[in-house]
């Protein structure tokens, strides 16, 4: 993977891949917990790249943030390309094709996650994760919004302060109504992650195992 990450390898041969993408300011530790709270067997290769952008206050990004809902374009686009074309370069290196990585991340690495999962140029993974984000809309940009999809969870703090719940809820209406399966969590927290959604979602990663196999 081109883009600078942190790799944690399977257990044995791999039946797949999780990669997680951070959230705004953070970095590619910022994740790379999750990959044992999701994937405790170490059945998958699990990587968690860094954004490519150094912004302020600090840390790393993967767009500009000017409207919640609407990234940036002139950031966005070429992060998606690049990144885009990363996880090819890892799907290439590994072995390991998008039919069988999971796709996941927190606050703008949900916004990724849904981009890279669901853009009309990209090849559509084993499932996607997207934690406390929002599905983006951007000129020039399109989602692949026909059937069939991968399995999608999504999980969103009632509480949070910077990206509202009403934004999830507006993604799970928007890929149900295309079709969708979507396992959907709202829990009374800001903008974090809860701990029993992440187990949840270990059980739920083992039951669609098929869709990560060969």
């Amino acid at each position: 993977m081109s883009l600078r990450a942190l790799e944690r390898p399977a257990a044995r041969d791999p039946e797949g891949a999780l990669v997680l993408f951070h959230g705004r300011g953070a970095d590619e530790h910022d994740l790379l917990g999750l990959l044992d709270a999701l994937d405790p067997e170490r059945r998958l290769i699990g990587a968690t790249p860094r954004g490519p952008l150094s912004l302020p206050p600090g840390g790393a990004h993967w767009y500009v943030v000017q409207e919640i809902g609407r990234p940036d374009r002139q950031t966005f686009e070429p992060t998606y390309h690049f990144a885009g074309g990363c996880l090819d370069a890892f799907a290439e290196e590994t072995g390991i094709p998008a039919e069988r990585t999971v796709l996941g991340g927190f606050s703008q690495g949900a916004v990724m996650t849904y981009a890279l999962g669901l853009g009309s140029d990209r090849p559509r993974p084993a499932a996607l994760i997207a934690l406390s984000g929002f599905v983006p809309e951007v000129e020039g940009f399109s989602l692949n919004l026909s059937a069939p999809f991968p399995p999608i969870a999504i999980g969103h703090g009632t509480f949070d302060p910077v990206i509202s719940v009403d934004w999830s809820r507006q993604a799970k209406r928007l890929l149900e109504d295309a079709g969708a399966d979507v396992l959907y969590r709202e829990y009374p927290l800001p903008h974090a992650i809860d701990p029993a959604y992440l187990s949840e979602l270990a059980s739920w990663l083992e039951r669609i195992r098929p869709s990560t196999a060969e």
